[in-house]
Parts: structure tokens; C-alpha cells; sequence
């Protein structure tokens, strides 16, 4: 039986059982188990819940595959832009307790800001350079709309080299591609300059505000950004297709400086987080909930509401604040391929964690097939969920999934 048939016997089986009221055994690793066959997919970790409680876990493949190393439902990922919604949905503990305001210009929170001009020429060999209409706003660098560039030049040949502030002083250097809120591009920087205002505003360190104020109340005991030896050794290997396009062969994460645990790399709140698939669906289900977990309020509903919606204005970008979104969902994805997401309309929460820079063959297929066999035994339906909306970065930072870019 070829890989399609496989695919397609799998969803069958799947939209049977739901249709009986019941799901089998291995509900999802069944519609992957191809991929792994075919050498496009070396493991992957799917989990699906909804806003209570997670209805099921699965591994599939391998974390290592020249170790024959089993993935595990507790292995770690890098999950690269994942960590924008995270940056979001700190952001808005802020906003919740007044002190600070997305209305509010960049440059009250960080006066480096003050002077910044936009570049107004169509020629990128001869920039000319004005004061913008109106200085960037702290909601235009939350929703990609504030005229920022991806990354700054400091920023090689790594993301993580250099603090948090320094890196954030440098895009107050850069001029804004574009007049603020006018258009949409995916910017690193933007949300870097977020979480760099969590850090003034708060008086803590960004990475400590993370850990006190959504990591430990909400039980995300694997989500950080330098991963212990232990966590090391459950971390998934990386890889890329290789040459001819039939196989897989090991990276390591070229954005990233090595050795992970190193004191010399620094916090990246637009994609520098380890998570599992577990944590993910804390986070998730946390703000499926309206902003509560277990009893505890950590957002209001108001703040979920605002970071989910589409605040790009004129860009029409269907971005929220660190959140992908069109209405129906709200989602964001990885560089390496990982992605979460929140279906309203099936009150389904799917987490996909592979680690792959880039996909061969049918690869880009694998994330949809498990959404659809996700919705097709548990969601509310009972069918196929809607296309996928995929917010995320490839390996190359100017490929976007999506939101789109305006012109």
C-alpha cells in the first residue's frame, strides 16, 4: 500500500471510530507512521486536548535516528517562534495591571526609540530617511506592523549573543522599512522590543518575569531557553533533507550558539524557548480558558480576547499580539517545523513538535494530516478541520507561514 492509501486508510479508521463515539487505541501516530517510513519525517510529538484536560499524547519515530533512539511524549524541542505567543501573553499580565498601555509610543518605555526615522525611498541603494507619521507603537511591535526589520546586523552569526537591551538598542539604530501600522513584516526585532519593555516596565530580568508569572503557575517545568543536561538528554535531534532529496541528515540549530547550557547565550522572546508537548498545552489551554488554570487567573478575558483577535489594522495580516489568528483559531508555528494551535470551534488544543529545517517530498503535508485526524477523532464535528493557519518562520527569516506581507 503506497504512502497516500496509508493516509488515507488511516483518516477512515479514524472518522469511523468517531462516528461510533470512540477513537482507537493509537489514535494519530498511525497517519505519521508513513512519513517516518518514507524518510521525510524522522519523529514527531503530537498531543491534543481541549480547554480541561489532554485527551491524548502520542511519539512517532525517532529522536535520534542513527542512535535508534525512540521519540518519547516527554522529549524536548526547540520551538523557535512559538515563543512569540508566550512574549504575547506576558506582555498582556502588564497591560491587565495598567502598567503599560499598546496605545502607548515604544519610545515612553524605551527612550532609544526617540528620533527613529523611516526610510521613504523605493531605491534600497539610496535610503531617505524622515521622521515617521507617527513614532511605533508598543501594539504595532507586538503585531509585526512597526516598520522593524527581521534582526538587526548585531545579530549574527547568531540570534543569541548578546543581552536582550543591546540587541534592542541596535533596532532603535535601524530605520523603519515602512511608515508604522501600514504594513506587515515578520520582525523578530518587534517582538524582541516587547519583551525588552517587560524587563523595564516589570523591574525583572524577561526570562525570571516568564518563569514567576506564567511558567510556574502554570507547571511548565521544561520550558526555557538554556536546557539542563537532563533536558539535553531528551532533546530531539534536528535534520534537513539531504542532498538527493530520499532521506534525512543531522543539523544542529544554526541560529542558535552552542553549547545550549551556556552562560554566554541570551533570552530571545521572539523564538528562543525548549518546550515539550505538555507545556505547550498548558499554555494553551490556559488561554483557551479565557486566561485561568486550575482556579488561577493569569490573564483576564479581555487580555486573551485582545492577543487572539487581529490587531494589524490597515496590514490586514491576521496577527494578533504574538498570536496568529483568523478568527476561528489562534495558532503560531516554529522555524524547525513545530506548531500550536487553538481550534474555537472544535475547543481543541493541537501541539506538533518535529525538528526539522525543511521538508522534502510530502513534508508539508505531515502538520495538516495531523490536524485533520486530531479534529476527525476528538473535535466536536466529528470531520476535518479547515485548512491549516500556520504562523511561523522557515529556516530563511524572509519565509513566512504567513501572515502574509502588504505591499
Amino acid at each position: 500500500m503506497d504512502t497516500h492509501l496509508r493516509h488515507l486508510a488511516s483518516l477512515l479508521l479514524l472518522s469511523a471510530a468517531s462516528l461510533l463515539g470512540e477513537a482507537p487505541a493509537n489514535k494519530l501516530a498511525p497517519t505519521l507512521q508513513p512519513f517516518v517510513e518514507s524518510h521525510t519525517l524522522a519523529g514527531a510529538v503530537v498531543l491534543v486536548a481541549d480547554p480541561d484536560k489532554v485527551l491524548d499524547v502520542e511519539a512517532v519515530g525517532y529522536e535520534d535516528i542513527a542512535a535508534k533512539k525512540p521519540m518519547q511524549t516527554n522529549s524536548m524541542f526547540w520551538i523557535a517562534s512559538q515563543s512569540k505567543p508566550i512574549t504575547g501573553a506576558a506582555f498582556m499580565i502588564l497591560v491587565d495591571e495598567g502598567k503599560v498601555n499598546v496605545d502607548d509610543p515604544v519610545e515612553k518605555y524605551l527612550p532609544e526609540f526617540k528620533g527613529q526615522q523611516v526610510n521613504v525611498s523605493a531605491d534600497p541603494a539610496k535610503p531617505e530617511l524622515k521622521a515617521p507619521r507617527h513614532p511605533i507603537l508598543v501594539r504595532e511591535v507586538l503585531s509585526h506592523t512597526s516598520g522593524l526589520d527581521f534582526k538587526s546586523p548585531m545579530e549574527t552569526p547568531t540570534l543569541d549573543l548578546k543581552s536582550l537591551a543591546e540587541r534592542v538598542r541596535s533596532y532603535a539604530k535601524m530605520a523603519l522599512l515602512f511608515q508604522p501600522g501600514s504594513k506587515s513584516k515578520y520582525s523578530n526585532a518587534g517582538i524582541n522590543t516587547a519583551g525588552r519593555i517587560i524587563e523595564v516596565v516589570s523591574g525583572m530580568k524577561y526570562e525570571t518575569f516568564l518563569a514567576e508569572r506564567l511558567f510556574k503557575p502554570l507547571g511548565m517545568k521544561d520550558t526555557t531557553f538554556w536546557p539542563n543536561q537532563e533536558q539535553q538528554a531528551r532533546l530531539a535531534k534536528a535534520y534537513k533533507p539531504n542532498a538527493t532529496k530520499d532521506g534525512l541528515e543531522e543539523v544542529t540549530v544554526g541560529q542558535l550558539l552552542y553549547p545550549l547550557d551556556s552562560t554566554e547565550r541570551f533570552p530571545m522572546p521572539a523564538g528562543g524557548l525548549f518546550s515539550t508537548a505538555n507545556d505547550l498545552s498548558l499554555f494553551y489551554r490556559m488561554m483557551a480558558n479565557g486566561g485561568t488554570f486550575n482556579g488561577v487567573r493569569i490573564l483576564s478575558e479581555k487580555a486573551v480576547q485582545t492577543a487572539t483577535s487581529d490587531q494589524s489594522g490597515e496590514a490586514k495580516s491576521n496577527y494578533g499580539f504574538g498570536f496568529g489568528t483568523d478568527g476561528k483559531s489562534f495558532t503560531h508555528g516554529g522555524a524547525y517545523g513545530t506548531n500550536s494551535r487553538y481550534d474555537r470551534e472544535n475547543k481543541l488544543v493541537t501541539v506538533f513538535l518535529v525538528q526539522h529545517a525543511g521538508w522534502s517530498g510530502g513534508g508539508k503535508n505531515i502538520l495538516p494530516t495531523f490536524q485533520k485526524a486530531a479534529t476527525a477523532a476528538f473535535g466536536l464535528k466529528g470531520k476535518a478541520s479547515a485548512p491549516t493557519l500556520n504562523i511561523g518562520i522557515n529556516s530563511a527569516p524572509a519565509s513566512v507561514l504567513k501572515p502574509k506581507e502588504t505591499k
